[in-house]
């Protein structure tokens, strides 16, 4: 009897938003959930020293395959030496993609432009986030998340200013000497002052944020050259932009791993990663952030693939990219 009750009443009010629909929209709007069969997951990435957008895609998270024949998307014009590396592009509050990259290997700011469908794009902006600072020495793998409740967006990256942090100084890797900054931002106009995010007590670049049940998980490299770590791990959150908690054990294997972007699959987290110095693309896989299972040898990707993100789209969106 529950189910022929639940049957007539959703019978009836669409019944009668089909008659008051101008005067009971907001209320009698029945819009069907997403399923998984309806979307399709895009991966945002570089190839060689950053020449350009290309995105790949997949239907079920291990294959994935170069779209427009790995040609690219959007060639880079903002900064000194126009580079687009680290592409990291999240659907914003308004519906558009918002799309944040590394510019240089030394410049104080990063690349930015929007797009309503990923094929026309915003002219392209060069954001100076760390020209107040004399001593910094690059914007590394800028990323983006969007706050919600405040309808506004946290942009983040990573920055070595020299003379800071020197207990975790060595004069390999060229001196750097990461930590996490940011700045928030409603427009893309207008930013606050930027501030540290993470200082986790070691050298660390390459943060990634997503939202997960009343906290934030930030995946980020561990950076460290003596020892040498070059591995992910894991730090958690009540507030976006932090305090964040300690970081985990590492997540990855021995092989150097870099520029993590996760996924949810069900109750799966994955997590994929440049392996840079074996020059292709690596996972790690867990139900629970704690326990990990390398999926490597379970995923392909388009060959020189490079450190970018994850986002989703409708297949709808899909079939008018690929016209």
């Amino acid at each position: 009897m529950g189910c022929r009750y639940v049957t007539y009443f959703l019978v009836m009010r669409r019944i009668i938003c089909s008659f008051w629909g101008l005067f009971f929209f907001a209320s009698c709007a029945v819009l069907p959930p997403k399923t998984k069969e309806e979307q399709v997951h895009l991966f945002s990435y570089f190839k060689g020293n950053g020449d350009g957008l290309h995105l790949a895609y997949s239907l079920d998270g291990y294959q994935w395959k170069a779209l427009k024949n790995d040609s690219v998307f959007l060639k880079p014009t903002a900064g000194q030496d126009k580079l687009m590396r680290d592409p990291c592009i999240i659907r914003g509050g308004d519906g558009r993609f918002h799309m944040v990259w590394t510019v240089s290997w030394n410049e104080k700011g990063i690349g930015y432009a929007s797009s309503p469908d990923l094929r026309q794009w915003s002219a392209q902006q060069f954001i100076p986030v760390m020209a107040h600072e004399p001593n910094a020495r690059n914007t590394w793998a800028p990323e983006i998340t969007y706050d919600a409740q405040r309808k506004e967006y946290m942009i983040y990256w990573a920055t070595t200013i020299t003379g800071l942090f020197p207990e975790t100084q060595s004069q390999l890797d060229k001196a750097y000497n990461h930590r996490m900054y940011y700045v928030t931002t409603k427009d893309f106009k207008t930013f606050s002052p930027t501030q540290l995010l993470y200082e986790p007590g070691f050298n660390v670049i390459d943060a990634t944020i997503v939202p997960d049940r009343g906290r934030y998980v930030m995946f980020l490299k561990d950076e460290t050259r003596e020892p040498a770590q070059k591995n992910l791990k894991v730090a958690y959150s009540k507030n976006l932009t932090g305090p964040y908690s300690a970081a985990s054990a590492p997540i990855t294997g021995n092989y150097w791993a870099e520029g993590p972007t996760t996924l949810r699959l069900g109750k799966k987290w994955i997590v994929y990663f440049d392996k840079y110095r074996d020059h292709s693309m690596g996972a790690v896989q867990s139900e629970d952030l704690e326990n990990w299972e390398d999926i490597s040898d379970k995923i392909s990707f388009p060959k020189g693939m490079r450190h970018g993100s994850i986002f989703t789209v409708t297949k709808a969106e899909f079939r008018k990219l690929t016209q």
